[in-house]
C-alpha cells in the first residue's frame, strides 16, 4: 500500500468522528419552546449572514482562479478552488453545529449541571475542530497524491488563506459591531443585564459568537493548519531531493504522518475532558491539550527514527510543541482572572475607564516580550536541530534547518484538531448563557454557564497565542521556500528597494488594525443609533410590553460587516503583488520580512490586551470590587469595550495576514523578476 494513503484516509476519519459529535448533539434535548424560539433566530441570522459572506467571496475566488490559471497553470488554480471550499465548509458545519449546542449547553446545565453542559459545549467545539482538521489533512494530502508538485499544493494554502482572512475580518466585524452597541446602550446607558431579551442588539451580539468567533476562528486555523503543512512540504522536497538514500518524498510523507497522528490524538485527547461537579472547567480542557501533545511527541519520536533514520526532526518536532505550549501558558497568564496581570486591570478601574484602557494597553504590550522570546528561541533551536550533520563535521545544512523550522509549525499545530475545539468550546457556551438570560432561566444556569463561558475567553486567547505562533514559524519557512523559487541567495538591507519593501511590510499590519478597528466603529456607531431609536420610540420595551426589532440589527451588522472586509481582504493580496512587480523580488522579500515581524508583535499585543479586559471584566462581575453596577465595572465595561475589536477583529486577523502575504508571493514569485523601477537605477 502506498503510504502516502494514509493523510487522506485519516482525513476522512477525522470527519467521520465530526459527524459522530453532531449527531450525539443532536440527540441532547433543545429546551422549552422559548429556548428553541431564541436558537432559532440564533441560527437563522447565522446561516444568512454566512450565506450573504460567501456570495461575496465567491466572487473575489472566482476571479482569483481565472488569474491562476492564465498566470500560473490550472492544476494551482484547481488546488486554489479546493481549498477556498473546503475552508468555507469548515465554517458552514462548524457554525451549523455551534448553533445547535448552544441551547443544548443551557439546557443541560440546568437539568444536569456542569459537566453535562462543558460535555456538550466542549462536543460543539469538536465538531469544528475535526472538521477543520480534517477537510485539511485530505486536501492537501490528495493534491499531493495526484500531482506530486509542492508548487501545485501551495494553490491549496493560497486558497485557504484568501477565504480566512475575509471569513475572519468580516466576522470579526460582524461580532464586534454588535457587542459594542449592545454593551454601550444596554449595559452602560440603560443599566439592563447582559443579554437581556429587551435589548434589540441582543440576538445580532448571538449571532456575532458564531459568525465571528466560530466560524471566523475555524476558518483561521483551518489556514495556519494547511499553511504549516505546505511549507513542511515545499522544504521537505528539497531538503530530502539530494540526500544519499532518499528521493524527496520521505520529508514530505513524515510531515503528512505527523499530522494524521495529531488527528488521532486530537481525538483521543477528546475523551479526556471530562469534568466533575465545581470543579474548574479548565483543568479538563488543559488535560486534552496536554494529553494530545503527549501522543504526537511519542509518536514522532518512532516516526523520525524509522522514516528520515535520525531523530533531529522529531527534535524540531518537541520545539515546535513546546513553544505552542509554553505561549499558550504564557497567554493564560496574561488573560486569566487567576494571575495578576487581569486583577491590576480590575484595580485600575476603581478609578475610571481611562485607567482601565492605560492598564489594559499596558499588560497587552508586557505580553509581547515573552513569547517573542521563546518564539525566537524555537526557531534557532529547530534550525541548529535539524540541520546539524553529523556526517559532515559537525556543520549546518542550511535546506534541513529550515525544514526543521516548517517541522516546528507542524508539530505545534499537530493537535489543532483538539486545539479548536477548545477554543470553539467558548463562544457556544457564551451562547448558552445568552439563551438562559433571555429565558430567564435560574441563576444557577447563569452561574454555570458564566464560568464556562470565563474558561473560554481564556481558552479562545491560548488558540490565538498556537495561531499567532504557528503564524511566524510558517510565514518563515514560506519565506525560506520564496527564496528557493525565485533564486535569492541573499538580501541586503543596504538596498534602498529593500529597506522600502521591510518599511512598507511593516506598515501593512499598522493599516490592516486601522482599517478593521474602524470598520467595527462604523458598524457599532450604526448599531447604536439603531438600538437607541428603538428604545426612544418603544418605551414599552424596557417595560417588556414591546418586542424589539431583532432583525433590524442582525440586518445592520450583516450590512456592515459585509461592506467593510473588502478592502482589508484585498489589502493582503494586492499590496505585494504591486510591490513585486514595480521594486522587485528583494523588495517583496523585505516586505515580507517587515510585515512578519510588526504583524507578530500587533497580533500578540492585540490578542491579550483584549483578553485581559474581558476577563477583568467578568473577574469584577464576580463580585470584586462592588460587583455588577458598581463604578469599577462600568469603567471595565468600557474597557471590554475598546478591547473588543483588539481581540476579535484585529488581532486574531493579523496573523492570516501574515501566511497570505506570504503565499501570494511565492505562488507568484516566479513571475516576479527585478521590478519596473530597476531600469532607472
Amino acid at each position: 500500500m502506498n503510504t502516502l494513503i494514509i493523510a487522506p484516509i485519516v482525513g476522512v476519519l477525522a470527519l467521520l468522528f465530526a459527524l459522530y459529535k453532531a449527531s450525539s448533539i443532536s440527540k441532547a434535548e433543545p429546551g422549552n419552546e422559548r429556548m428553541q424560539e431564541i436558537a432559532s433566530y440564533i441560527h437563522e441570522g447565522a446561516m444568512a449572514f454566512l450565506a450573504r459572506q460567501y456570495k461575496s467571496v465567491g466572487i473575489f475566488a472566482i476571479i482569483m482562479f481565472f488569474i491562476l490559471g492564465f498566470a500560473i497553470n490550472w492544476p494551482t488554480a484547481a488546488a486554489f478552488a479546493a481549498g477556498a471550499l473546503c475552508s468555507a465548509l469548515a465554517g458552514y458545519f462548524g457554525m451549523t453545529v455551534a448553533t445547535k449546542a448552544n441551547v443544548r449547553t443551557a439546557n443541560a446545565a440546568m437539568k444536569s449541571g456542569m459537566n453535562k453542559a462543558l460535555d456538550i459545549a466542549f462536543s460543539g467545539g469538536s465538531v469544528m475542530g475535526m472538521t477543520v482538521v480534517g477537510l485539511g489533512l485530505l486536501g492537501t494530502g490528495l493534491f499531493w497524491l495526484i500531482f506530486k508538485n509542492e508548487n501545485i499544493v501551495t494553490g491549496f494554502s493560497l486558497g485557504a488563506s484568501s477565504i480566512a482572512l475575509f471569513a475572519r475580518v468580516g466576522g470579526g466585524i460582524y461580532t464586534k459591531a454588535a457587542d459594542v452597541g449592545a454593551d454601550l446602550v444596554g449595559k452602560v446607558e440603560s443599566g439592563i443585564p447582559e443579554d437581556d431579551p429587551r435589548n434589540p442588539a441582543v440576538i445580532a451580539d448571538n449571532v456575532g459568537d458564531n459568525v465571528g468567533d466560530v466560524a471566523g476562528m475555524g476558518a483561521d486555523l483551518f489556514e495556519s493548519y494547511v499553511g504549516s503543512i505546505v511549507s513542511a512540504i515545499t522544504l521537505g522536497v528539497l531538503a530530502y531531493k539530494n540526500r544519499p538514500g532518499f528521493d524527496g518524498t520521505e520529508g514530505v510523507l513524515f510531515a503528512l504522518l505527523i499530522s494524521a497522528v495529531g488527528i488521532v490524538a486530537s481525538i483521543l485527547g477528546t475523551m479526556f475532558v471530562r469534568g466533575k461537579e465545581g470543579s474548574n472547567p479548565q483543568k479538563a480542557l488543559n488535560m486534552g491539550t496536554y494529553a494530545s501533545s503527549l501522543i504526537v511527541m511519542v509518536a514522532a519520536f518512532f516516526l523520525s527514527n524509522s522514516m528520515l533514520k535520525s531523530l533531529l526532526p522529531f527534535g524540531s518536532i518537541v520545539f515546535g510543541s513546546a513553544v505552542g505550549l509554553i505561549i499558550a501558558k504564557i497567554t493564560e497568564v496574561y488573560t486569566s482572572d487567576e494571575y495578576k496581570y487581569v486583577k491590576e486591570i480590575a484595580d485600575q478601574s476603581e478609578t475610571g475607564a481611562a485607567t482601565t484602557i492605560i492598564s489594559g494597553l499596558s499588560v497587552g504590550m508586557r505580553s509581547t516580550a515573552y513569547p517573542i522570546i521563546v518564539l525566537a528561541i524555537g526557531i534557532i533551536g529547530s534550525y541548529l536541530i535539524a540541520g546539524y550533520d553529523p556526517s559532515a563535521a559537525g556543520s549546518i545544512n542550511g535546506t534541513m534547518g529550515l525544514y526543521g523550522i516548517a517541522l516546528a509549525a507542524v508539530g505545534m499545530l499537530s493537535t489543532t484538531g483538539m486545539t479548536v475545539a477548545v477554543d470553539a468550546y467558548g463562544p457556544i457556551s457564551d451562547n448558552a448563557g445568552g439563551i438562559a438570560e433571555m429565558c430567564e432561566l435560574p441563576h444557577e444556569v447563569r452561574e454555570i454557564t458564566d464560568k464556562l463561558d470565563s474558561v473560554g475567553n481564556t481558552t479562545a486567547a491560548i488558540g490565538k497565542g498556537f495561531a499567532i505562533g504557528s503564524a511566524a514559524l510558517t510565514a518563515l519557512a514560506l519565506f525560506a521556500s520564496y527564496t528557493m523559487v525565485t533564486g535569492i541567495t541573499s538580501i541586503s538591507l543596504t538596498e534602498p528597494t529593500v529597506m522600502a519593501g521591510v518599511f512598507i511590510g511593516g506598515m501593512l499590519p499598522f493599516l490592516f488594525s486601522a482599517i478593521t478597528m474602524s470598520a467595527v466603529g462604523k458598524a457599532a456607531f450604526s448599531m447604536i443609533e439603531e438600538v437607541r431609536r428603538q428604545f426612544r420610540e418603544m418605551p414599552g420595551i424596557m417595560e417588556g410590553k414591546d418586542k424589539p426589532d431583532y432583525r433590524r440589527c442582525v440586518d445592520i451588522s450583516t450590512s456592515a460587516a459585509l461592506k467593510e472586509m473588502i478592502i482589508p481582504g484585498l489589502l493582503a493580496v494586492v499590496v505585494p503583488l504591486i510591490v513585486g512587480f514595480v521594486l522587485g523580488k528583494e523588495a517583496l522579500g523585505g516586505l515580507q520580512a517587515g510585515a512578519l515581524v510588526t504583524g507578530v508583535l500587533m497580533a500578540i499585543f492585540m490578542s491579550n490586551a483584549g483578553g485581559a479586559w474581558d476577563n477583568a471584566k467578568k473577574y469584577i462581575e464576580g463580585g470584586t470590587h462592588g460587583g455588577k453596577g458598581s463604578t469599577a465595572h462600568k469603567a471595565a465595561v468600557v474597557g471590554d469595550t475598546v478591547g473588543d475589536p483588539f481581540k476579535d477583529t484585529s488581532g486574531p486577523s493579523i496573523n492570516i495576514l501574515i501566511k497570505l502575504i506570504t503565499v501570494v508571493s511565492l505562488v507568484f514569485g516566479p513571475l516576479i523578476g527585478d521590478g519596473i523601477l530597476t531600469m532607472f537605477f
